[in-house]
């Protein structure tokens, strides 16, 4: 449990005192985890119906079904007294209205709080990052990012796991990890704000792959090469952003990258499967009620990787099946038809070498410099 802190908030709580913004699944597992390790949260949601039933029955069976949510966390659909109650704010919103409601968010923080952002995705026509939006819709300049191998069932369910807040501030690190460390998660902190976000998002991607994968019968020899090779072109897509190449094999890369690759309760791994099964887009959106992230997340980097030189073949294959309605099948057959590569450097095996040295190559050189080029 946090030590009591002779600090305070705008609203005069102490670092005791947490809110979450959004009341999906995420957000309310969120909520419940802190408020086991004794820190009082009010949990900020839309949905008048939702904050009676969490208030009430202390459940959320919209997005939990009958899991047992802690007495104490509070409820509220006034996003102004979630926002003054706490120094620290987790922003779980999804990522198509995440702007919205930091643009409300902005009305009603002040400069000295902390906003933390828990989604994992981005604006597709800017490939804005969920805690640049929370920098440019608010005054807040401490901000960060939660990210990792965190399904919400199995955290409610008291699993063992581990995140990662990140954030260039030592303040934010030690301050949101203190708020979220207890018996079940373990908090690792991370300076790489860009990295940490961008394998929290693309990862999605390969989650969508992974369904397809499975759901078309394939077993791990298929699936650890698509995530080892989905891994190499994420780590590829977060390099040409600035991140740090050692972020991609931490937890919000390699571990998250597993969880939602190998679990049926990952939701983008759930959408793939679906597509497998010969849904559409449409159709297996409209099968559940939470947000796939990896799909608003493949039209992004499909969209954006040419203009970064970044080479993203399972991208394009997911786009393909996302948004072209090609089938499965015949993107899994364009994929294993690509020329064999070296691994690290991607170089077609049976591609010529350049010549150096020659006779053509001294006498361009020499012209060059003749030409003052």
């Amino acid at each position: 449990m946090v030590t009591q802190s002779s600090s305070s908030s705008p609203g005069g709580a102490s670092y005791t005192h947490a809110s979450v913004i959004g009341g999906g699944s995420w957000g309310t597992a969120l909520a419940h985890l802190m408020a086991v390790a004794g820190i009082k949260v009010k949990l900020w949601m839309r949905s008048e119906e939702r904050v009676r039933e969490i208030n009430a029955t202390h459940t959320n069976s919209r997005y939990l079904k009958d899991r047992p949510i802690h007495p104490a966390i509070e409820a509220t659909s006034d996003l102004r007294s979630a926002a003054s109650f706490a120094e620290t704010l987790i922003v779980a919103i999804p990522s198509a209205n995440f702007r919205s409601v930091a643009f409300e968010l902005g009305e009603c923080v002040s400069g000295d709080q902390i906003l933390v952002s828990a989604t994992k995705g981005f604006e597709a026509e800017r490939l804005t990052r969920m805690s640049q939006i929370l920098r440019e819709e608010t005054c807040c300049l401490k901000v960060g990012a939660i990210s990792g191998p965190n399904l919400a069932d199995e955290v409610m369910d008291n699993q063992p796991t581990a995140t990662v807040v990140a954030s260039p501030l030592e303040e934010v690190v030690e301050k949101v990890g203190l708020l979220l460390a207890g018996p079940t998660l373990r908090v690792y902190g991370n300076h790489d704000l860009v990295g940490v976000e961008v394998m929290g998002a693309l990862k999605n991607i390969i989650a969508i792959a992974a369904g397809v994968c499975t759901g078309m019968g394939y077993g791990q020899n298929s699936l650890a090469m698509l995530l080892t090779r989905g891994l190499a072109e994420i780590s590829r897509f977060g390099e040409a952003l600035g991140a740090d190449r050692m972020t991609a094999l931490g937890l919000a890369g390699l571990g998250d990258l597993i969880a939602t690759c190998a679990s049926p309760l990952s939701r983008n791994n759930s959408l793939g499967r679906k597509l497998a099964a010969g849904m559409s887009l449409a159709e297996a959106q409209a099968d559940s009620i939470k947000v796939a992230e990896g799909v608003n997340t493949t039209y992004a980097a499909s969209k954006h990787a040419a203009r970064l030189g970044v080479d993203m073949p399972i991208t394009r294959a997911v786009n393909a099946i996302l948004f072209q309605e090609h089938k499965p099948a015949d993107v899994l057959v364009k994929l294993m038809s690509r020329a064999n590569r070296y691994e690290h450097n991607e170089v077609p095996i049976d591609a010529p070498r350049p010549v150096e040295g020659s006779v053509i190559d001294t006498a361009l050189s020499v012209a060059a410099r003749n030409r003052g080029w």
